[in-house]
Order: structure tokens, then C-alpha cells, then sequence
């Protein structure tokens, strides 16, 4: 069962637990109201509140050797926040920007892949949190579902499922599709490297199956 009950107001979307070995009793929820709150596991007590959003919380990411983590929003905008500090200390938005539903770190911390609503993956280098703009990988289609992307351990490739059902790995370096394969009769929403076994992959879909793949 359950140690302790943390009541909130609003829905959470997303939560994460700060990595750091000094902050383990400590994780962040982004929220449908569009905040990010701040809980204390030891006392179920609200700790901070980020309240900058114009949305509903989507994604939160710890960066930067876990002292910064960076937000994304139904706003469409990216938010780079210091821990424990209410105020962001940069915002990026754009016109041409659409909402990041999900989002992944690389194995090496140097790149975030933020999945956005418009069928492509962004990339953005976590120092000053920098979009790279000869990094954009396409090809699937996602627009209206949260589908999830992730590194391989190596951070040689890149894997996403899609609407279709579909689970598409681009190669890192020329962002070119390596391979596409039909995983799931319905949307493939998840998907993942094991980190150990690097030549497979597990997806899961809306067709209620859980799938490994070598």
C-alpha cells in the first residue's frame, strides 16, 4: 500500500522526482491548471509553486546536473526553471512553435528531443537550452497525441511510435529514417530502448499490447 497521500487541486499531467541524492524526498507535478507544484514526501506539504504557464503542464525534464529542469505547456512554449526558484529564468516561444507533449533527455545530457504537434522532433542543446536547427526528424505522424520518443543508450539513434501505429528509429547523425515498422494496430503511444539488450525495443500501443522487438 501507499506511504503517504498527497492531495492536489488539479489534475496532474506529469511528475518527477528530483534525481539529485540530497533531494530524494522531493518531486515536481505539472499540473492541468497550468502550474507546477512542488511536494515534500516527508510531509505531503506543498513546498514551491511555478505559476508562469498559459497551460496545462505537460512535460517536466531535470537538466543541467539536475539543478535546472525545463517545462513544456499547452501554451506552446519551453520554460527553463532553477530548482526551488518560482521564477523562469528563460521562456521560449515562437509563432511557429506548436505544444510538446513529450519530451527525452539524451543518455549524455547534452541534447533534449521535444516531440511536437506539427509531426516533427526538436532538438535542443540543454546549455542555454538552444534549438538546433539541423536537427529535426520527420516522416511520422503525431499531431494530437502524446506520443512518446526516447534516445537509444548510445544516443546513435532515435525512436517514436505514431498515430498509425507505427514506430519509426532515425539515425542521429544524418536524421535520416533508418528504419519503420508497423507496431501496434492503433496508435503507438510509448516506446524504448533497453538499456542493456541495446538491439531491442519494447513499444506499447492503444491496441493494449505491450511489444519487444529485437
Amino acid at each position: 500500500g501507499y506511504q503517504r497521500r498527497v492531495r492536489a487541486r488539479r489534475s496532474p499531467y506529469c511528475v518527477q522526482f528530483n534525481p539529485d541524492d540530497a533531494k530524494q524526498n522531493f518531486f515536481i507535478s505539472g499540473m492541468a491548471d497550468k502550474k507546477i507544484v512542488g511536494w515534500d514526501t516527508n510531509t505531503g506539504e506543498i513546498v514551491q509553486e511555478y505559476d508562469r504557464h498559459l497551460g496545462a503542464v505537460n512535460t517536466i525534464t531535470f537538466i543541467e546536473r539536475n539543478i535546472s529542469f525545463v517545462s513544456t505547456s499547452d501554451d506552446k512554449s519551453l520554460r527553463v526553471w532553477d530548482w526551488d526558484i518560482p521564477v523562469d529564468r528563460k521562456h521560449i516561444a515562437d509563432p511557429s512553435m506548436h505544444a510538446i507533449p513529450s519530451c527525452s533527455l539524451s543518455a549524455s545530457g547534452k541534447w533534449l528531443a521535444c516531440q511536437s504537434m506539427d509531426n516533427k522532433i526538436s532538438i535542443f542543446a540543454t546549455e542555454k537550452l538552444r534549438l538546433n536547427r539541423k536537427k529535426v526528424f520527420k516522416g511520422h505522424m503525431v499531431a494530437g497525441y502524446a506520443c512518446q520518443c526516447n534516445f537509444s543508450p548510445d544516443n546513435s539513434y532515435l525512436i517514436s511510435g505514431d498515430a498509425d501505429g507505427r514506430c519509426f528509429i532515425w539515425d542521429w547523425k544524418t536524421t535520416k529514417v533508418y528504419k519503420r515498422f508497423k507496431a501496434h494496430d492503433g496508435v503507438c503511444i510509448g516506446c524504448a530502448w533497453l538499456p542493456h539488450e541495446t538491439s531491442k525495443v519494447v513499444t506499447c500501443g492503444w491496441d493494449g499490447r505491450i511489444k519487444l522487438w529485437d
